[in-house]
């Protein structure tokens, strides 16, 4: 199904090797290359904290998959471009935006990522060209006993955190740590603190307005220092810390512990992978969690499934099995960028996939 105004636009794959490296990212872990791009043949394993899925950002650009897109004169092509050439088709609800708001990644913890949060947009701190950055989490992986650090315990106040942080103290105990499993998902809006758990890994679709930044601003990160390589080193150097921003951006009336779990967390297991087609809406309108900024569902398991349309843009990722959509074939680890006003019948083999739209 398209927009009878347009002619139709197909999805595009992106290619799969768009990776943070160690010093932005030195909690990375080894499954992201191991388990979701071993066809990549990268060679011997390394940390990889991050993999940028879906991204319009300078810094790490997504970028055309020509060959398998059936579009070789659009090979290595950046993201951006491509939805220039045509920003009415591809972002639909999105164009007034000026630009593409979602960005997708994939993200591995070896150990602990820090103790951090996002402002508001409307923050009036913000420089014109800042950001806040709603974001979200789907549980791919989890170990025995990991978990998130979310939100506050109770009786945690503004000078009791300033004098954990001031002290080098454990700044995680004074957030509720919730163990998770596969097919958990969290929505994480401004405000909240939040470190996501060694021994996870996740897609973590995000909002970030056109044309700017999105900012993290870190109370903690455990008291680790590194050399230039990033990695761990007693003599090195400690990534810097937002103290002030954190504290001034803090939701200090939120709901504490287990009582902020039911605005941020949706149960929704992983999809049998030889089950029937199954899609379920974690985040957006009628979703178990409400969100204005971002739209996320999980779909799984064999057979043929139809993907409504939506009016904007969307990307979908693979992280287990595989599957067919518009003669595009998607297997684990690799995300297509799916066109606005457009629906689809999907031919899933085992999969279980996640699929994002961010709204301004």
């Amino acid at each position: 199904m398209s927009d009878n105004h347009s002619p139709r636009k197909r999805p595009v794959l992106l290619r799969a090797d768009n990776f943070t490296p160690p010093t932005r990212t030195p909690w990375g872990g080894e499954r992201i290359l191991e388990r979701y791009k071993d066809a990549l043949g990268l060679g011997e394993p390394r940390v990889v904290g991050e993999s940028w899925e879906l991204s319009v950002e300078p810094d790490f650009p997504g970028r055309v998959d020509g060959p398998a897109s059936g579009l070789p004169g659009a090979d290595g092509q950046p993201l951006a471009d491509l939805l220039a050439s045509d920003p009415a088709g591809w972002l639909g609800a999105e164009t007034a935006a000026g630009g593409c708001p979602l960005l997708v990644k994939l993200l591995d913890a070896r150990t602990p990522l820090s103790v951090q949060i996002h402002p508001a947009d409307d923050d009036p701190h913000l420089a014109p060209d800042e950001s806040g950055k709603p974001e979200s989490w789907l549980v791919v992986e989890a170990d025995p006993g990991a978990g998130l650090y979310l939100g506050l315990r109770e009786g945690v106040d503004e000078a009791g955190m300033r004098a954990a942080i001031d002290g080098g103290e454990d700044v995680s105990a004074l957030l509720p740590f919730v163990p998770v499993a596969p097919g958990d998902f969290f929505l994480i809006d401004a405000g909240t603190p939040h470190a996501i758990g060694a021994g996870l890994t996740l897609v973590e679709p995000q909002r970030v307005l056109p044309g700017r930044r999105g900012l993290t601003y870190r109370y903690w990160d455990w008291n680790r220092t590194y050399d230039d390589r990033g990695q761990p080193d007693p003599a090195g150097a400690a990534r810097p810390l937002h103290v002030d921003e954190a504290l001034r951006v803090t939701a200090w009336d939120r709901p504490r512990s287990e009582a902020l779990l039911p605005e941020v967390r949706v149960r929704a297991g992983v999809p049998e992978a030889e089950g029937p087609p199954v899609l379920q809406k974690l985040a957006g309108p009628g979703a178990a969690l409400p969100s204005e900024s971002l739209e996320v569902d999980q779909i799984g398991g064999t057979g043929a499934l139809v993907l409504p349309a939506s009016e904007g843009f969307r990307s979908l990722t693979v992280v287990r099995g595989a599957l067919t959509l518009d003669g595009l074939r998607l297997e684990r680890g690799q995300t297509a960028a799916l066109p606005a006003r457009q629906g689809y019948e999907l031919r899933l083999e085992g999969a279980w996939a996640v699929i994002a739209r961010a709204k301004v």
